[in-house]
């Protein structure tokens, strides 16, 4: 198979009509659908109250869909390879906008529960619109177009936690879901009237075992990890289910090998390109969560602990918010470079500048300009590193298994984002300050979490410095447009 990024031969070379609206429509899917990230930031404190229930009851809101976004993102790829993108993408849509509507509907626990497990259903958004790109866009397109498409999932939760604050102070809380709900609809009816549907098609029989076995893994090593702070991390649920992950995960690897069609192709996962990609991917994962974590903690502690600065929750998305410009600058900038060095370049530099952001945050914190120039820097790299990711993730599979492959990718940053909230918890619970009889974290925990967010993100770049030297997939199938008989024979 070759590594070059193909496009199904019946598509023909012409570009399809309106490249400019089929990227700017799947971009605005990818922040509609990434904006559920940060949709209850602001009512998460009040939630108890609001739904008459405990605050271990009420965090299952944030934990669910959590859960359903793991199962969801790579059953869903692995469908629109098989039966149609774009179909699959309408259908995650819909799952969006019902569970809105259901939250907006909702007084008590349960009904909220199910509406947040239905918005994470959604969650392939991102890299089916990705995957959609490959198919549909000419070469000169395609890496600008899934640099931003990858970046909208940063750019709709930084833009979306100040809308969300705004709204939850000026008005009933149901009318965060209400605004969800439309926007979701409007995506829906822009993607039916503007995207078309890929016609790189895999058919075949769906691996059932594969994805229940995928996903009772995933769930039970989530739910682990987690839930662990509150458990306990030697309490009996949250080593059986840690066991019960390691146990059914292996199984699952031993069926997806034997299987004629499986949910993930192991083989082509265990290529270089592919294998080193989504390791460095668990680490940036792992690396970015730090700052959502920090910085809004610190934005918001008391000033009279001596590093908490007392602001809002609006103030704190406004803080953020140019984090989410950065990333959509910066991913037109990661284009440039993938095309003029290649992916793999444009991955460690991203890595870089997360890094140095971190370093920088370790001793500039004390003022709310500090936080606002870590922010950007930081989104500046992850701006470079989510445009880098689907390049080399494209770059080294199967048109035909493209879907399954963005999913598998963006599965694994979420993977790195969970295990990064499970430390940086038990880092913050450890290392506290009494105030008025109250453990808060203190100003070295929060130095700790920002250290090791720097070194995750060194550990990406030096991941990513095993990744093979490839042409880029843009520069390779413009080739192959302008010299078949050439390209033919070096192959």
């Amino acid at each position: 198979m070759s590594d070059a990024l193909t496009r199904p031969a019946d598509a023909g070379t012409s570009a399809p009509p309106k490249p400019n609206a089929v990227v700017a429509v799947l971009a605005l899917a990818g922040i509609v659908v990434s904006l559920m990230q940060t949709l209850v930031i602001p009512i998460v404190p009040e939630l108890p109250t609001l739904l008459n229930a405990s605050a271990s009851n009420t965090a299952w809101a944030v934990t669910a869909t959590l859960l359903a976004a793991a199962v969801a993102t790579p059953v869903v790829g692995r469908l629109g390879d098989m039966i149609g993108k774009r179909r699959m993408l309408l259908v995650s849509i819909v799952l969006l906008v019902s569970g809105s509507v259901v939250c907006a509907l909702s007084d008590s626990l349960v009904p909220m529960i199910i509406g947040r497990t239905l918005q994470g259903l959604a969650a392939a958004v991102v890299p089916l619109g990705i995957s959609i790109m490959r198919d549909a866009l000419p070469a000169d397109r395609l890496a600008g177009s899934t640099a931003l498409m990858s970046a909208s999932l940063g750019v709709g939760g930084a833009l979306g936690l100040p809308a969300a604050a705004f709204i939850a102070d000026k008005w009933d809380w149901h009318i965060l879901f209400w605004v969800s709900a439309t926007l979701g609809a409007v995506a829906f009816a822009l993607v039916l009237m503007i995207v078309p549907e890929s016609k790189v098609r895999t058919g075949g029989r769906f691996d059932g075992v594969g994805a229940l076995g995928l996903s009772a893994g995933l769930v039970s090593l989530l739910l682990a990890v987690s839930k662990g702070g509150d458990w306990g991390w030697t309490s009996g649920s949250t080593l059986g289910l840690g066991a019960a992950a390691v146990v059914i995960l292996l199984s699952w690897g031993f069926w997806e090998l034997r299987a004629k069609q499986p949910l993930v192709d192991l083989r082509t996962t265990a290529k270089p390109q592919v294998l080193f990609t989504n390791l460095a991917s668990i680490a940036l994962g792992f690396s970015m969560f730090a700052m959502s974590l920090v910085l809004p903690q610190l934005l918001q502690l008391p000033t009279q602990t001596g590093y908490g600065l007392g602001k809002s929750m609006l103030t704190v998305g406004l803080v953020l918010a140019p984090q989410g410009l950065v990333m959509m600058v910066m991913s037109a900038a990661s284009a440039k470079v993938t095309q003029a060095k290649g992916p793999k370049v444009t991955l460690m530099i991203g890595a870089l500048i997360v890094a140095a952001g971190y370093s920088l945050n370790i001793v500039l914190m004390s003022e709310v300009w500090h936080l606002i120039l870590v922010s950007c820097i930081i989104g500046a790299g992850v701006g470079f590193t989510y445009g880098a990711l689907p390049a080399l993730i494209m770059g080294a599979v199967d048109p035909s298994q493209t879907g399954a492959a963005n999913s598998l990718n963006t599965l694994m940053r979420s993977l790195g984002t969970s295990f990064a909230s499970a430390l940086a918890g038990v880092i913050l619970a450890q290392m506290t300050t009494d105030f008025g009889g109250h453990a808060l974290p203190a100003e070295n925990g929060f130095k700790v979490v920002m250290a090791i967010g720097a070194g995750a993100a060194l550990l990406a770049f030096l991941v990513a410095s095993f990744i093979p030297r490839r042409r880029t997939p843009a520069a390779v199938e413009a080739e192959t447009d302008k010299q078949p008989e050439e390209v033919a024979a070096k192959a």
